[in-house]
């Protein structure tokens, strides 16, 4: 289990994102396109083309995290929306 502090924002990045992109290319489209510093402690969610795969980008105090998932069935569901960064709920 790893533990996340009950204040950490979750940012879903808009649009799709190149899945080949380590922490450093992640960190930087959130800086560029979210207009968020990924050092803060926050959780920055990137979802690929065909939508079986996400990622997830996290500073935890200590070091860098990037997690990824991939659904075997089915894909993450993914709204149409504006390039605007949204904060989730």
């Amino acid at each position: 289990m790893i533990p996340v502090p009950s204040n950490t924002k979750v940012w879903l990045a808009a649009g799709v994102t190149d899945m080949r992109r380590g922490f450093a290319t992640l960190a930087s489209q959130a800086e560029t396109t979210m207009r968020q510093d990924p050092f803060t402690g926050h959780m920055f969610v990137f979802r690929g083309r065909r939508g079986d795969l996400i990622k997830v980008i996290w500073w935890d105090g200590q070091g860098a995290c990037l997690f990824s998932k991939r659904l075997e069935k089915g894909r993450f569901c993914s709204r149409r929306c504006k390039s605007v960064p949204r904060e989730a709920a």
